[in-house]
């Protein structure tokens, strides 16, 4: 580790670019690779603290841009900042709201100075800037904070990615110096669209800066997986000494194929907003309770999982829940999904130390490839 950074790399795979470290934050050590469960507006849907804590969960995310519109960074600075406002003792990250801004493109302008942008709430006039966007998230007090980026569409052609990426690189650099030493890590972001060289340049300038971590930001955006994970391999170009994040991402082989290839941290809605609509993550695949076939099924979700859900209740009662609209449904759904995922990061962290991670990521593919406990 060195003085610039606050990720520890322990230890890597003989086989591969799997790697497993701790990255030292305000409210506490997170062990890597990691999953971060995603609480947009201080809220991971459907848990309670003491739910994310029971599941194994270290790290959580929140978003800057919706958080800044509701209920406003100055009221939660007053409250004691958003771990004593939401009740959470460990660490958080928020995002930058770049990619909301994005999402959001007929209510906003992208300028040199910043993003301009509408409401979604109300159409009211906002404005981020660069140092809008660290100064926020100072007040929100998170462990972690993300440079503002701003993001394109897949496709895009060469020269919008080209332009988007240099601006990113100049806001970057206008976060950086907006920093007011509070003890809060910043991120920079890369982007580049899907064009290789055009990453590995962003990383270059970015590592010229000088960030506390790096991430790998416009993927998953609709270009094809083996595009993304082709892409991953820019992942290679970062500094070994500090934490690499892919933003947004994803289903669990997507976390297996990035830990394949030295990520170290994610974070993803699919757990959870599959979880509400009644998809479950099993080792075996995913699992639909809505189906016919679980009406008197009385096994768990999964006969290898241990989470609440899973020791207590049969797929037939989840089944029950779901098709009353029951809320519970959507809580028990929801604590099987983040428990599934956040134990899959610790099997991969095992099985990095153990120095058998291909063997473990031919075991995981192997077990989808039998067919479902339904069948």
């Amino acid at each position: 580790m060195t003085a610039a950074s606050p990720f520890m790399l322990l230890g890597r795979s003989s086989e591969c670019q799997a790697r497993y470290g701790e990255l030292a934050t305000l409210h506490g050590t997170v062990a890597t690779p990691v999953f971060m469960p995603v609480g947009t507006q201080a809220s991971v849907k459907a848990m309670t603290p003491q739910n994310l804590a029971e599941i194994g969960a270290q790290i959580i995310l929140g978003n800057t841009y919706h958080l800044y519109i509701r209920p406003g960074h100055e009221l939660i600075r007053a409250c004691g900042g958003l771990h004593r406002f939401m009740h959470w003792e460990r660490p958080i990250l928020t995002d930058s709201g770049g990619f909301q801004i994005f999402s959001l493109q007929e209510l906003a302008k992208i300028t040199e100075e910043g993003a301009a942008f509408r409401s979604h709430l109300d159409g009211s006039r906002l404005f981020l800037s660069p140092e809008d966007a660290v100064h926020v998230q100072e007040a929100l007090g998170s462990d972690i904070m993300m440079a503002l980026d701003t993001c394109i569409p897949y496709p895009a052609s060469r020269d919008e990615a080209i332009r988007a990426t240099a601006l990113t690189t100049r806001w970057a650099k206008r976060c950086r110096a907006a920093q007011s030493g509070t003890g809060q890590h910043l991120f920079g972001i890369v982007q580049g669209g899907m064009y290789p060289d055009l990453r590995v340049e962003a990383i270059e300038q970015l590592v010229e800066i000088g960030f506390d971590g790096y991430a790998l930001g416009g993927l998953s955006v609709g270009e094809p997986k083996e595009l993304m994970y082709e892409l991953l391999a820019v992942a290679d170009r970062l500094p070994a000494d500090c934490a690499r994040y892919l933003m947004g991402v994803g289903t669990p082989e997507d976390l297996v194929e990035g830990v394949h290839r030295g990520i170290d941290m994610f974070d993803c809605v699919m757990p959870t907003r599959n979880g509400r609509n009644g998809m479950l993550f099993t080792s075996r695949g995913r699992l639909v309770i809505k189906n016919a076939c679980f009406q008197q099924d009385q096994r768990p979700v999964d006969e290898t999982c241990g989470c609440y859900t899973c020791r207590h209740f049969s797929r037939a009662y989840l089944r029950h829940l779901f098709q009353s609209r029951e809320i519970l449904a959507y809580q028990l759904n929801t604590i099987h999904n983040l428990h599934y995922y956040c134990a899959l990061m610790v099997e991969m962290r095992e099985a990095i130390r153990a120095d058998r991670f291909l063997a473990f990521r031919h075991a995981f593919y192997q077990q989808r490839a039998e067919p479902l406990a339904e069948d």
